[in-house]
């Protein structure tokens, strides 16, 4: 049965000495354990005996000397190791829309506000055959969203409501047909419609 070789002790001197007596002057003992000379210069060390590394350490204070602010820059890059941190998509690294499969067509509605889609004529292939006679009705584009689906709806049942016209029967057919277009759409694109709701 072999053995795992035993671990070196924390106080054990560091293998890597240079082989030369302690830093404090009038020191004869081999300087065996090193500490980093300053916070600017942690790869250059003092090279101390046992006891004048332990009184070092302990005096040793990583900010000192610097402002609240500089000690609070310090901690917050300490957070992601040091290293620079920027938001998403700044370096390049952006998504293009032709890269995303939406065979159903469930982005569309957040891929329209996105930079350069706004501006795309819809492509009157995607809108579902149920749906095209009900959103050339409301007069709205595909894809649509709830909300614009709702506000359009309030906008033509307020002006083609027949109290608003005097009573016009071409006003009542007119709302008829405004309210099975919204009803239409709002099934199919997520709110089911009420029981006796128009």
């Amino acid at each position: 049965m072999t053995r795992s070789p035993p671990k070196p002790r924390a106080y054990a001197p560091d293998p890597d000495a240079p082989g030369r007596f302690c830093d404090i002057p009038d020191c004869a003992h081999p300087g065996q354990y090193r500490a980093p000379k300053s916070r600017t210069q942690l790869n250059e060390y003092h090279w101390f005996c046992l006891e004048h590394v332990r009184v070092y350490n302990a005096k040793w204070d990583f900010y000192k000397g610097m402002t609240p602010g500089q000690i609070e820059h310090e901690l917050r890059a300490d957070a992601c190791w040091q290293r620079p941190s920027v938001p998403l998509g700044t370096l390049g690294a952006r998504i293009d829309d032709s890269m995303l499969r939406d065979p159903h067509h469930v982005l569309n509605a957040g891929l329209a506000g996105r930079r350069g889609t706004a501006n795309r004529a819809p492509d009157p292939d995607q809108v579902p055959k149920e749906l095209r006679e009900p959103m050339a009705t409301l007069g709205l584009e595909w894809p649509v969203t709830m909300d614009a689906l709702k506000s359009r709806y309030k906008e033509l049942a307020k002006q083609h409501h027949p109290d608003a016209n005097g009573g016009d029967p071409a006003s009542e057919e007119r709302i008829k047909t405004i309210n099975l277009a919204y009803a239409t759409i709002r099934g199919r694109i997520g709110e089911p419609q009420e029981a006796g709701q128009a």
